[in-house]
């Protein structure tokens, strides 16, 4: 970098906030130093078809594209950019990144903030650098990055800087990461390609088997999020579905339960369980033992399914929470790392390195 632009780009980061951005399958949520959580948007960018022109003058991103899933017309598609918690479009990723930077800074595109950004744990040393340089060309002037399970534990107050076992399972749009932590690091952790989009497939496929309706992923959500749960309810509920039918073509509606529906979701809850069960059994035997105390901790927008900690804890035996607030937990852990560069700087990767 020349000697001219340095300096620059450290003047223009005077009047830049530093943000802690948790970049999710399903959502992007940004975390202001000194300001908490200021933006919180699907991860969803609305282009012309076989371009990568973002509709409306770069706008259409966020809660404008997600409106379009499903219901463009020909010559628009609204995409997600990211695939299992890794960029899967490079230059859609940058200019999702570089609206959202922008938007925190009420329409500044000028600015070059320091950025921190969570990772899932499995991605590998290229897709790092691909989120480095995605966030560097949309307008960074320094990027690190943070294990999502990390910030996860940091983010709600879990000792992760101690001599103390903490797992944590931070379930996701695309993936789960699974992790025990100790001392400001990993003990063992993996990225399990089972998240809530997983969770919404189960239910396309059991509305098109059981029901001859298709419907779409939005409708499978909101079913999810009404009506789902991973542990018997109180009292069963119901709703009407409306799609189209399988057989005839024509649109109508169907009536499910949360009975059909939990069992729906059963497969994908029970790999969830399976691979925390094998988290725990490589912990080592002290970790082990801090865990009988410390319990399971669940974080992330698959925390939200009803009784979640409930199905965990019966497949596991270990006792299973889920804190307040579970889904801003990963940005909330961003913006307590920002705050705390000189702590936790040393054992993260930056784009100095």
């Amino acid at each position: 970098m020349s000697n001219f632009i340095k300096p620059l780009e450290n003047l223009l980061g005077r009047f830049s906030l530093d943000m802690g951005i948790d970049l999710g399958t399903a959502n992007t949520l940004v975390c202001v130093k000194g300001r908490g959580i200021v933006l919180n948007e699907p991860s969803v960018v609305a282009v012309k078809r076989g371009t990568n022109e973002v509709l409306a003058n770069g706008m259409a991103v966020g809660n404008a594209a997600k409106a379009m899933l499903g219901k463009t017309p020909g010559n628009i598609e609204a995409i997600r950019p990211l695939r299992h918690g890794v960029i899967a479009d490079f230059e859609v990723t940058e200019k999702m990144l570089r609206y959202f930077i922008t938007k925190v800074h009420d329409g500044r595109a000028w600015v070059k903030p320091q950025v921190v950004i969570a990772v899932p744990v499995g991605i590998t040393a290229v897709e790092r650098r691909a989120v480095i340089h995605s966030a560097e060309r949309a307008g960074a002037r320094k990027v690190h990055l943070i294990d999502e399970p990390m910030a996860a534990g940091i983010g709600v107050d879990l000792p992760v800087t101690e001599a103390r076992g903490s797992l944590i399972v931070d379930i996701g749009g695309g993936t789960t990461e699974i992790a025990v932590l100790s001392l400001a690091g990993k003990v063992v952790a993996t990225s399990l390609r089972v998240g809530g989009d997983e969770l919404d497939m189960s239910i396309v496929t059991h509305m098109r088997l059981e029901h001859n309706l298709l419907i779409g992923d939005q409708s499978a959500e909101r079913i999810k999020t009404t009506i789902g749960s991973a542990w018997p309810l109180e009292q069963e509920l119901s709703m009407d579905v409306k799609g189209r039918d399988s057989i005839t073509g024509l649109p109508r509606r169907a009536t499910v339960t949360s009975i059909e529906i939990r069992d729906a979701l059963s497969e994908p809850v029970k790999l969830i369980c399976a691979e925390i069960r094998r988290m725990l059994e490589e912990s080592p035997p002290e970790i082990s033992a801090d865990l009988v105390d410390s319990g399971i901790t669940v974080v992330g927008g698959g925390a939200l399914l009803f009784g979640i900690d409930q199905a965990i804890s019966d497949f596991i035996g270990v006792p299973t929470s889920v804190p307040a607030d579970p889904l801003t937990a990963v940005a909330r852990g961003t913006g307590v790392y920002l705050e705390n560069l000189d702590l936790f700087g040393g054992e993260l990767a930056s784009s100095d390195d």
